[in-house]
């Protein structure tokens, strides 16, 4: 079957469609039906089932005689060290720690916070939870002591598991000061804390709290998996606190399990045995589905990377370990590719390495710049593919589904949507618009298995943000259009839509064309403030390594460009160079914060900024334009 027939089979009958994708996976009693629709809008997925997240990530394998092919591998540039995990060891290392939790008292539907860097440990706690039903919440690893306090007060955790510390390239982060502020700040009190200690620093143990990894697991009765009900929460994964409170997003255990599946075989193409790495980090989405529940629920081989695009030790480390682990499809963030592509803009690092194993790499956390997408293209000779989803969709809402067939592309579009996803770009008043305008990014409801039913103890938060805007939908929050032949082009967050003179224009189009420019690596545009036009849009360029042209020559080029293929009706007039721009620590540039520093309102300090000192060096580029005014 083609793309369009799969789609198409899906929407002729959607409970047949995804009760086929169900037998994929080993149910200790199956559902009666796939969609459970009695408390509409809120629409859950094979709640009748039971069954085990854990059994089909690791135990299954085993019972297929497969116990003896390499789980995990972790691969640590910072360590200098790579280690391989076998199915069976990874079993039999997730059934003694599950045992020691449920010695403990931990149950079904207690909660545990995990904030652990990027260890085989790590996914190994969040197996052992899935184990005996317990919900795991896996908090990025370093995350400041007040976030993390936000967190234990809204879940209210039984446990924590933590690692003493995290490692950066040239410095040691300090877990566990962190872990014993957020306690301390916390209004709930987690009854015990589980510490993995790292040879780089061992950290201090509170008596009667504290236990260290291996004396914890000393002597237990290894735990066996728990069957769960299908809409029994896998997970609460809390969306960055970029936004204020944190949002905590729960994942349905059947939807999950049937959706990852799916997407693993017909978006990814792997299957038992292949080898798929994803450059993230498990306390984001990406990290969930496609490091730890996706490949192994597939059967195939996943890396944990503890180490950076560049800098650990050089720009060539990504393609070192595709090649030493024959990766079959990579999955990385457009933002480590621009680093990569920054240092060695002509590809002399990738063409050190044979990566002959390669078949696709998949870009997806904020919009492919098409000049990102080409580079890649032009050096590694697979195909690129832009896809997007988000933290609640859990699994991608539009790709190009290689598993399937792989479709023509085109640049600047993350393809076509998957099925179960009925996407339309609505006008204000929540009307499909004609394709090629621009307009809200909302989905039909029900949205497909393995997407958030709700939110952790919010409900109306819940339908506030995603279900009243548009009564029918799940607002996506992200502005785009469809084309004439269904491919779908996201262009901004819809925050970053801005009106220029009553015109409504994409920063993310502008981008496009900034980044176009052969000397920019990459760039972000924001709307400032202005009291003529409302807004003006206003640009931040980082050049690649090695061009010393005149900054000013640059900029004036850039101000050309957009006005040549955006038009007059931008007004962009407004550029400056910087040496890099402020992210997050999933790479998403913050773009909210530096329009309140450019309008001179007050901010704060977002938690999940990878380096603050960069919003210093903005404010001081502000000041270059003349900003804030006054």
């Amino acid at each position: 079957m083609d793309y369009k027939e799969v789609y198409s089979a899906w929407q002729a009958d959607p409970d047949k469609f995804w009760m086929q994708a169900a037998e994929k996976i080993d149910w200790d009693s199956k559902p009666s039906k796939a969609l459970f629709d009695g408390d509409a809008p809120h629409y859950e997925w094979f709640s009748d089932g039971m069954v085990n997240t854990c059994w089909n990530a690791v135990d299954r394998h085993v019972e297929a005689g497969r116990g003896d092919q390499i789980a995990i591998m972790h691969e640590s540039p910072i360590t200098h060290s790579t280690k391989g995990i076998t199915y069976k060891e990874l079993q039999t290392r997730v059934a003694s720690l599950a045992g020691a939790l449920k010695m403990r008292g931990v149950e079904k539907g207690d909660r545990v916070i995990i904030y652990m860097p990027m260890i085989p440990e790590a996914l190994e706690a969040m197996l052992a939870c899935s184990r005996i039903g317990a919900i795991h919440s896996v908090v990025f690893g370093g995350f400041a002591a007040n976030e993390l306090a936000v967190r234990i007060d809204d879940c209210t955790p039984k446990a924590i598991i933590a690692a003493s510390c995290g490692l950066e390239p040239g410095r040691v982060v300090h877990y566990k000061p962190l872990l014993d502020e957020a306690i301390e700040l916390a209004e709930h009190k987690p009854e015990f804390c589980v510490i993995f200690q790292r040879e780089q620093e061992v950290a201090k143990l509170i008596e009667g709290r504290d236990f260290s990894w291996h004396g914890f697991q000393y002597g237990v009765k290894p735990a066996d998996c728990v069957p769960v009900e299908g809409n029994h929460p896998s997970y609460i994964l809390y969306t960055s606190g970029t936004t204020g409170q944190p949002k905590g997003v729960v994942r349905h255990t059947g939807g999950q399990l049937v959706a990852l599946q799916w997407s693993m075989n017909n978006i990814y193409n792997i299957e038992k045995g292949d080898r798929f790495w994803a450059a993230s980090d498990v306390g984001w989405v990406v990290g969930h589905s496609y490091i730890c529940y996706g490949p192994l629920i597939a059967g195939a081989t996943t890396v944990v990377f503890e180490g950076k695009p560049i800098g650990t030790p050089h720009p060539g480390v990504f393609w070192r370990i595709i090649q030493n682990n024959r990766i079959k499809s990579f999955f990385t963030a457009p933002t480590a590719l621009r680093a990569i592509k920054r240092e060695d803009p002509t590809g002399e690092w990738i063409k050190r390495y044979k990566l002959h194993d390669l078949q696709a790499l998949f870009l997806a956390g904020e919009r492919a710049d098409p000049d990102t997408v080409e580079w890649a293209q032009k050096h590694l000779n697979v195909p690129v593919v832009d896809h997007w989803w988000q933290t609640e969709t859990g699994w991608p809402i539009a790709a190009n589904p290689i598993g399937i067939e792989e479709l023509p592309t085109k640049v600047g579009s993350p393809c076509v949507p998957m099925p179960g996803y009925d996407v339309q770009a609505l006008d204000e008043g929540g009307h499909p618009l004609p394709p090629g305008e621009l307009g809200a990014i909302a989905i039909k409801l029900p949205l497909p298995p393995g997407t958030l039913p709700t939110l952790w103890n919010a409900e109306d938060r819940f339908n506030k943000s995603y279900l009243e805007h548009f009564p029918g939908y799940y607002e996506t929050g992200d502005a785009g259009y469809i084309d004439e032949d269904g491919y779908l082009y996201i262009m901004a967050r819809t925050d970053d839509v801005i009106n220029v003179a009553g015109h409504r224009l994409s920063t993310g189009a502008m981008e496009e064309v900034l980044a176009g420019h052969p000397d920019v690596a990459e760039c972000a545009v924001i709307g400032v403030a202005d009291d003529l036009k409302g807004q003006s849009p206003m640009g931040f360029l980082c050049l690649n390594a090695g061009c010393n042209r005149p900054e000013n020559e640059i900029v004036k080029e850039c101000v050309t460009r957009v006005r040549e293929k955006i038009g007059p009706v931008a007004a962009f007039k407004l550029a400056c160079i910087v040496d890099r721009l402020p992210k997050t620590r999933s790479g998403k540039i913050l773009r909210a914060t530096m329009v309140k520093i450019a309008d001179g309102q007050d901010w704060k300090m977002p938690a999940t900024i990878d380096d603050p000192a960069i919003l210093d060096e903005i404010t001081q580029a502000l000041k270059t334009l003349g900003y804030p005014k006054g």
